[in-house]
């Protein structure tokens, strides 16, 4: 009797046990299951295309990012895909050859070359002072024709400018042709000198030998071709001996004074070539060179000047001319260059979108040195050999905005940190009050130049300003942020927060 209760037991002991680890091994066959539908589950697929998708994005709120397909909070829109064969190993963002062409892509290739640097300035044309002559008085007597007529007057070499009656002249001239009608030869010959020696001219002698009348009259001519730059007399006005009567400037050469930065001061010396154009007309060249710099800094422009020296035998320039001047260095530098068109500058930063592996583009923070017009200068950021684009780039910069790749590419340690937001303030009455939000129906704040409006501000936490109930007016202050409009203090009109 014992022995079958105990064989009993036994039996019911391993139907036991057969229960407990068949009861196991279904459980961790339907655990294995599961996991293998959840991970199955984490593959995010595009039904239509059969694509990957990393995540789903607003494109015009490029930074959000969401895990499942849906209408934008933001917009009144679908929010896009975006798939993980087009995201880029780099950061960057991918474009087919297809688009390339579409978009019209260039690239080039960073290349450095030996640059002979150039300097642009503005200058303005002046009379070549050096080149000035007086016109003076030898004698005492008076202007009986004034032939020039004003300042600014062009005159040629050997015009007349003014007629003068010399009457101490006279008597001289009758004493040698007195001698010389009485044969003394000798005599003669040391009167003549005589008039020499009052500065009488040898044209005024000549010619009163010639007709054998004393001149009353001499006249004072233009000893260069140029412009009479001043007049100092009139029709009968009294001269004397070393009396100016003009100033003529000759025009064969002139001075073109030329602005120099401070910052290029060491860079200009005496001597160097340069080439100016006339701003009127860009085919109006001129070659010539810097004759001195002049001693001295301009307190308000920070400017110092330098002198240059231009041929002007045509008579083409005239003084008062606006010049631009190019100036080239006289030694060549190893520069690292790419195509001007290739940075793209944005006010804070300058960034080169560098071509990659499997037509993927990297944007790069670059600094930027001389710019030559159709080259730039890579101080950092680039080495030689690698290829950027050159043209489309802006059509890239789009549709790397709607990837997110700038944005993440702005929290790298290259981007530049985006400034605080302002903290605006207002006041307004609580409308509705929510864990994530609250609306209100706020006043005018001018600071934005908002109307008075209803709308919903933000709240960091759900717990924030739960003393806040609707239908209190309240002040408030709030700052923008990606999501909308954050609040950072909500009070009670009157009251404490």
């Amino acid at each position: 009797m014992k022995s079958k209760f105990a064989l009993k037991a036994i039996v019911l002991v391993l139907a036991g046990a057969g229960l407990v680890f068949g009861g196991y091994w279904v459980g961790t066959q339907r655990s294995m299951d599961n996991a293998a539908t959840s991970g199955a589950a984490t593959e995010k697929v595009d039904p239509k295309t059969g694509r990957k998708v990393l995540y789903w994005h607003d494109p015009m709120v490029p930074g959000n990012k969401f895990d499942q397909p849906g209408k934008s909070p933001f917009m009144d829109m679908q929010l896009v895909p975006v798939y993980a064969d087009e995201a880029s190993e780099d950061g960057g963002v991918k474009v087919s050859p297809t688009l390339q062409q579409n978009l019209g892509i260039r690239f080039a290739t960073v290349r450095r070359e030996e640059v002979r640097d150039a300097f642009e300035m503005v200058g303005t044309t002046q009379f070549d002072e050096s080149a000035s002559e007086v016109v003076q008085s030898r004698v005492t007597g008076y202007i009986d024709k004034l032939y020039a007529r004003s300042p600014q007057q062009r005159i040629k070499r050997g015009e007349a400018i003014a007629s003068i009656f010399a009457p101490d002249w006279i008597a001289p001239q009758e004493e040698y042709l007195a001698l010389k009608r009485g044969g003394n030869t000798e005599l003669a010959s040391a009167a003549r000198q005589r008039m020499r020696a009052m500065s009488i001219p040898d044209g005024l002698i000549n010619q009163a030998d010639r007709t054998g009348q004393s001149q009353k009259y001499f006249t004072l001519t233009s000893p260069v071709t140029g412009v009479i730059t001043e007049l100092s007399v009139r029709d009968g006005a009294m001269v004397t001996p070393g009396m100016t009567i003009a100033k003529v400037a000759g025009l064969s050469k002139v001075w073109l004074v030329a602005e120099v930065p401070e910052a290029l001061s060491n860079a200009v010396r005496s001597g160097m070539t340069v080439e100016a154009t006339f701003s009127g007309d860009a085919n109006r060249k001129y070659s010539g060179k810097v004759r001195e710099i002049l001693p001295g800094i301009s307190t308000a422009t920070r400017t110092l000047q330098a002198r240059l020296e231009l041929d002007n035998r045509d008579g083409s320039l005239t003084p008062g001319m606006l010049m631009r001047i190019r100036l080239d260095a006289e030694k060549p530098v190893s520069r690292l260059l790419v195509p001007s068109e290739a940075v793209i500058a944005n006010g804070k930063q300058s960034i080169v979108l560098v071509a990659g592996a499997n037509n993927s583009m990297q944007p790069v923070v670059v600094t930027t040195g001389r710019d030559s017009g159709n080259d730039t200068e890579i101080l950092s950021g680039l080495s030689e050999g690698q290829k950027v684009v050159a043209s489309g780039q802006f059509l890239i910069d789009s549709e790397a905005s709607l990837k997110s790749v700038l944005p993440k590419f702005a929290d790298t340690k290259q981007a530049m940190q985006p400034a605080a937001s302002p903290v605006h303030r207002g006041i307004g009455t609580v409308e509705k009050v929510t864990p994530k939000a609250l609306t209100l129906s706020h006043k005018p704040i001018s600071e934005l130049e908002w109307g008075a409006m209803t709308m919903d501000f933000n709240k960091s936490r759900p717990e924030l300003f739960s003393e806040i109930k609707a239908g209190q007016e309240v002040e408030f202050s709030f700052k923008e942020n990606d999501d909308g409009y954050l609040l950072e203090s909500v009070k009670p009109v009157g009251g404490k927060q």
